[in-house]
């Protein structure tokens, strides 16, 4: 008797397990967004970490980020907006800055960029990307696609510019945007100078603008927003291998980012594979970037009120766990 007893219980403790881990299947974030705003800052590095900076706070505070994330062996721009936007490495997609700046690229040159993929799922989208340092725009992102390209010689002008094209009722599908001025401090001045640290202070205050921007036009609700950089900074520049030098800023934020520190192994050039996943755009075997594991799925603070368990489970549950006392108190009875 208590052997029969036993596999009641056996199998009402298999069904309880099911009920709850049915009930609490992860948030699908395949596809789940309309939209990707990628905002790259140049030379922000994991200064944010170090000043003050109350949009990023505000911003981030619920969502998914790390400060120091790996960057490209080469912390040269080019190389790294490079992985970035194309998903493999530095040394496979050979940009440089002087190539970028002089050359254009077609789709047809291979390592394509996100923008590529995004048209090839998407072939009537707005895609655009917004530029201060505009070898991006001509020598990275492919010039054959539709993508609206705006160059800017000044941050202010760029978040302008980005300010207005929103006010005006557009909706794109997948937006970059590469500020410049934190990078052009540190060269000037040096990557721990005084006025490095304002630059980077007033990197914060144009991420608020873009963002707000963003949300002013009611797009933030199925909006993946993603911050990067493409390297740090040292007195001396930047180009080499110091801790300061390869870690850069990457956070995200959306309705089913967990509240999580990103793992230690996370680079700069998984923002595309982050991208494409977002959109719901498989993506392609030959990117090494990937989307870390803790940065979608079950979250209690983020997808409990998007994927509730339903009252019929939740009742379901209750009376699983009713007949497992029920059975439990019934073997103790028989072992006496």
């Amino acid at each position: 008797m208590k052997k029969a007893f036993s596999m009641i219980l056996s199998l009402i403790l298999l069904l309880s397990c099911v009920s709850v881990v049915f009930a609490a299947e992860p948030y699908n974030s395949f596809g789940a967004y309309e939209h990707v705003f990628i905002l790259g800052i140049d030379g922000l590095g994991a200064t944010f970490d170090k000043v003050d900076s109350p949009n990023f706070d505000r911003i981030f505070a619920d969502n998914a980020y790390r400060h120091d994330a790996h960057t490209e062996y080469v912390t040269v721009s080019a190389q790294n907006w490079g992985s970035i936007l194309t998903g493999v490495a530095y040394n496979t997609h050979g940009f440089n800055n002087g190539w970028c700046e002089e050359n254009e690229r077609d789709s047809s040159s291979g390592n394509n960029t996100i923008f590529y993929y995004a048209r090839q799922a998407f072939p009537e989208a707005e895609l655009v990307s917004f530029n201060n340092w505009d070898a991006i725009n001509h020598g990275i992102i492919e010039n054959d696609l539709g993508v609206k390209k705006i160059n800017r010689g000044t941050d202010p002008l760029v978040v302008d510019a980005i300010v207005r094209y929103l006010e005006k009722g557009n909706t794109p599908k997948l937006m970059f945007v590469q500020l410049d001025s934190v990078d052009h401090a540190a060269h000037t001045y040096g990557g721990f100078s005084k006025q490095y640290y304002s630059a980077a202070e007033k990197a914060d205050v144009y991420l608020g603008d873009i963002y707000d921007a963003i949300n002013a036009r009611g797009l933030m609700k199925n909006s993946l927003f993603i911050l990067v950089a493409d390297h740090g900074e040292t007195t001396d520049g930047h180009g080499g291998q110091t801790k300061e030098e390869s870690s850069a800023i990457l956070a995200v934020a959306g309705h089913s980012v967990n509240k999580t520190e990103l793992n230690e192994n996370v680079h700069n050039r998984d923002v595309s594979a982050i991208a494409l996943y977002a959109l719901g755009i498989e993506q392609p075997s030959h990117m090494i970037s990937s989307v870390p594991a803790e940065l979608f799925g079950e979250s209690r603070e983020k997808t409990v009120a998007e994927n509730p368990m339903s009252p019929a489970l939740r009742g379901l549950r209750r009376i699983l766990y009713f007949f497992v006392r029920m059975v439990n108190l019934l073997v103790g009875l028989f072992d006496r």
